[in-house]
């Protein structure tokens, strides 16, 4: 084998061990991956959907999407132009995209800044520290979602973030009485000390969650458990920015794209120490989605609803080992 093939050879590995560090929807991981000479597929794993709150597959392909920015990212790092086709056969829905090693290059700044956070981001479920999030990095964020063609919208009116939370709430309030929403929840709770490798670790979030003003409320992943981190919370009662990032339509092409959007930004917050917590709830919910899209979102399809704030919590991720999610 050439030193050459053996370094395209480790830059596919790297990609791979890369994307396994993209967040996902309940931490359900629902991707795979294989293999072709210098090409690797990015396929939707159909066992891991939400198929209660995400009929459509919505919040799958976002998931996935992001996996698709990470191995982008890790590709460049590695020293080669990744060449994407996004959906690239209608015969397969599930094959999402296929990533080609193109010509030699050398990464950014940029890009080797946002490979730095692959595996050091971490999904936040409480509030937010009162210390303010920097307007300028805001702004950077509004601009790396941009790029990837989608729009981060920074909710500005103290009037709009209380509409946002009472959608969210009044989600929430609904879900919970729903006993299929509740058991589709409980699946990815792992209870303390298991050894699972996929979704939400009882270390994940408070045991107690301090209320934010106004409220988000968090999924109940313990369900009548006496499950969460002991951390104390007093001190991190503070909303955070309120954040929405949509797209112009609703294609499984602008989902892709919002889950590399999100990824940007994601990787983007973390180098500079701010963290993210999403709420998907009122969106799992169309009359509450479209409401939104007419009401926030200038028309727009809202995507994605986060909170964006600074935290000193670190709590430790879980993956699939790289043997279980490629071939």
């Amino acid at each position: 084998m050439s030193t050459r093939t053996a370094t395209r050879a480790q830059a596919i590995e790297s990609a791979l061990e890369a994307a396994r560090w993209a967040p996902s929807v309940h931490n359900t991981q629902p991707w795979s991956f294989a293999v072709s000479g210098e090409e690797i597929s990015l396929r939707a794993d159909a066992d891991r959907k939400l198929r209660v709150s995400d009929t459509e597959g919505r919040q799958l392909l976002i998931s996935c999407g992001a996996a698709l920015f990470t191995m982008r990212t890790a590709l460049s790092c590695e020293g080669y132009q990744p060449v994407v086709r996004v959906l690239p056969d209608p015969d397969r829905p599930s094959l999402l995209a296929t990533v080609r090693l193109g010509a030699t290059i050398e990464a950014d700044e940029h890009t080797r800044l946002l490979r730095g956070e692959i595996e050091r981001r971490r999904t936040h479920r409480a509030g937010f520290t009162n210390l303010p999030v920097p307007e300028q990095v805001v702004e950077r964020l509004v601009k790396e979602a941009s790029m990837e063609q989608a729009r981060l919208t920074p909710v500005r009116s103290p009037d709009a973030v209380r509409v946002v939370a009472a959608l969210t709430q009044a989600a929430q309030g609904v879900q919970a009485q729903d006993r299929l929403f509740s058991l589709e929840v409980i699946r990815w709770a792992r209870p303390p000390g298991s050894r699972r490798t996929d979704g939400v670790p009882a270390e994940g979030y408070p045991r107690e969650a301090v209320r934010t003003d106004p409220d988000f409320p968090q999924r109940d992943y313990s369900w009548r458990h006496d499950w969460g981190s002991q951390g104390d919370q007093g001190a991190s009662s503070t909303a955070g920015v309120v954040a929405l990032l949509t797209t112009p339509g609703d294609t499984r092409e602008e989902w892709i794209a919002t889950g590399q959007a999100l990824q940007r930004v994601l990787l983007h917050a973390s180098a500079h120490g701010v963290s993210a917590a999403f709420h998907t709830q009122a969106l799992e919910m169309p009359h509450l989605r479209e409401f939104l899209r007419e009401s926030l979102c200038s028309g727009e399809q809202p995507q994605m609803i986060m909170r964006l704030g600074i935290t000193f919590d670190q709590t430790a991720a879980v993956r699939r080992p790289l043997y279980e999610v490629a071939d």
